[in-house]
């Protein structure tokens, strides 16, 4: 996330965000002043050539930051006189030689500032990168770019409420076990989680599970889930690992993903077998399809007119 604004990036090509956070905390300029809040910082993205990008695409980036949970996005273009942009008359020297050195932006390009809670302005630029690539061609469609995306945080702090929640998957095994759940603020625990990523696509998610009733007990209770809840929507689990479950774990493959990319396709609808319409019906079977009465009898269902 902070190298890329995504948990499954796409490593086909560079342009990795930075963080100023630090190198601009003494900073005057008012809409860098707001990273000093917890929780706030300040991720910035270049990009190369872009001095030369008409006026019509900063505007439209405007519009687009809406959609990223933004205000917008403030940027520098770096010409051979100087700085321009909406926030070169409000950066000092000092500022400007910081973001110089820190993001490598050189003369000709323009260089792309997020002041945000941390996950949305990795979230946003992540996904102005993914612009980027598009807009420079960089992304090669003979170049397949695996990685494994490892260390996935346990919990995370919902965004509306506050409430510490389960980040991915609840029935993973926190590293640390009972001591990690015990001791650590639980935004500091890691879980034993792993994902297969290429191209920008999630092939594959798996995980270490955790088969300890008593930590499967205490991981639900942090996450804001009582005893009684757990045992009443996860009893026959816990029942199960009283028995002396091994440490196990597993991987779920996407082999459709994975076809999707061998075939250059953009979206996985046009391989799985039998893809939805945006009315979730299947036309090729025709389901879902009326029900005849005797099956809803041998069921001892009923449908009650609305």
């Amino acid at each position: 996330m902070n190298r890329f604004g995504s948990d499954k990036p796409d490593l086909r090509f560079d342009l990795e965000l930075v963080d100023l956070t630090a190198a601009l905390k003494d900073s005057a300029c008012q809409i860098f002043t707001q990273a000093r809040k917890p929780g706030m910082a300040i991720k910035a993205l270049r990009y190369p050539g872009g001095a030369n990008a008409p006026r019509s695409f900063f505007d439209g980036l405007q519009e687009w930051a809406k959609s990223q949970k933004m205000k917008g996005v403030a940027y520098l273009v770096f010409e051979a006189d100087g700085a321009k942009g909406p926030l070169a008359k409000f950066l000092s020297e000092a500022d400007l030689a910081g973001i110089r050195a820190q993001t490598g932006a050189v003369t000709g390009d323009v260089v792309f500032f997020a002041v945000a809670p941390w996950r949305i302005a990795c979230s946003a630029l992540g996904n102005l990168r993914l612009l980027l690539a598009e807009r420079l061609q960089l992304r090669d469609p003979n170049v397949f770019a695996f990685c494994w995306i490892v260390d996935f945080p346990m919990y995370e702090r919902e965004e509306d409420s506050g409430h510490i929640v389960f980040s991915h998957n609840p029935f993973s095994m926190p590293q640390g076990g009972m001591h990690a759940l015990e001791t650590q603020d639980p935004l500091d625990i890691l879980a034993y989680q792993y994902d297969i990523v290429c191209n920008g696509t999630e092939l594959s998610s798996g995980a270490i599970r955790n088969h300890d009733p008593a930590i499967m007990y205490k991981a639900f209770e942090i996450g804001g889930y009582p005893r009684a809840e757990v045992d009443q929507h996860f009893g026959h689990m816990i029942r199960a690992f009283e028995f002396g479950a091994p440490p196990h774990g597993g991987i779920a493959p996407g082999v459709d993903r994975l076809v999707m990319l061998l075939a250059g396709e953009p979206n996985i609808r046009e391989v799985i077998a039998f893809p939805k319409n945006q009315k979730a019906q299947d036309v090729m079977v025709g389901a879902p399809s009326p029900v005849d009465p005797a099956q809803l009898k041998e069921l001892h269902i009923r449908i009650v007119e609305d």
